[in-house]
């Protein structure tokens, strides 16, 4: 029978070193980082290796080095360092008065278009709830919500939720971005479907992004083959890159309004029905939410108060 491991041999700051230790790639820099002598960290990490059975790091004159064990358990060790976390500042609103606690991951276009003035108006009436919001792709939102790392979630409608309660959020629509110069805006043509776009070289979203997974099924089923010749992580950056002329982008028009008046770039809408794209907001089936995520679940459902 495998052995487990005694949960009396790890504690939190082991773990913190351990990630310390990871992240830097020393064990001199995770101990100062931890406010640990140096001789107390390499004991820790030892009897940490010992604890689990495993060989976690490897040790070179070059530095610290994850082994493959060594990645699993940095992996299992964020994860129960940020639940502490969570459950540490949870407590904390509680004894300073903040009597709720929402965790909220939304992905770029919500947290640009429609979140802000709904949260606004939602801790206006509120006070006492806190909102923790996070940025994040919308594929990582939906493991997050199912591993509990999130009460609330809001994501494109083409990522896959297993798991969840979903319900429709709000609707965004998709519009193609070029440069100036570019042979697109110099057609003058003010809407076109994405396939004659596919005669272009695009600037894409990187491949967690939902929204390049829509564009490449839509290239897909067009029967030509998308060409990427830029990957990034927002749309911040899509806009600057279509603006030196690097390809084409398809974005939501709402959230990169700013950057299009900056940065003088052509808008053409899509004629595709994919481009009016729905968001939506979930939870995870069967988990006991708190009042207060009850509070702002209502509020992103029924942002008008009807």
């Amino acid at each position: 029978m495998a052995s487990t491991i005694n949960p009396a041999r790890v504690d939190f700051v082991t773990l913190r070193l351990f990630c310390a230790v990871a992240q830097s790639g020393s064990i001199t820099k995770g101990a100062e980082a931890c406010h640990l002598a140096l001789s107390a960290a390499s004991r820790r990490l030892s009897d940490f290796e010992a604890a689990t059975g495993s060989k976690l790091l490897e040790r070179s004159s070059q530095g610290i080095a994850l082994t493959p064990a060594g990645h699993v358990a940095m992996q299992h060790a964020m994860r129960l360092f940020q639940g502490f976390e969570q459950f540490s500042n949870e407590l904390n609103d509680y004894s300073s008065g903040v009597r709720g606690h929402v965790r909220l991951w939304a992905n770029m276009s919500a947290l640009t278009e429609f979140l802000p003035t709904t949260l606004a108006t939602f801790l206006a009436q509120h006070p006492d709830i806190r909102v923790e919001v996070e940025e994040q792709l919308s594929g990582d939102i939906v493991r997050a919500l199912v591993d509990g790392l999130a009460d609330v979630g809001v994501f494109a409608e083409n990522t896959p939720a297993y798991g969840l309660d979903v319900a429709p959020f709000q609707t965004d629509e998709l519009v193609v971005l070029c440069a100036k110069q570019h042979p697109l805006a110099r057609s003058r043509v003010k809407q076109t479907d994405f396939k004659t776009c596919l005669a272009h070289e695009f600037v894409g979203l990187n491949r967690s992004s939902s929204l390049l997974e829509l564009t490449s099924r839509a290239a897909e089923q067009a029967g030509i083959p998308m060409r990427l010749r830029v990957q990034v992580r927002s749309f911040d950056a899509m806009c600057h890159m279509i603006a030196a002329n690097l390809g084409i982008g398809v974005v939501p028009l709402a959230a990169c309004k700013a950057q299009v008046e900056a940065l003088d770039l052509k808008v053409v809408r899509l004629k595709d029905a994919w481009a009016t794209r729905r968001l939506l907001m979930a939870t995870k089936t069967g988990a006991t939410l708190s009042p207060a995520t009850q509070l702002l679940v209502r509020q992103l459902l029924h942002p008008t108060g009807q």
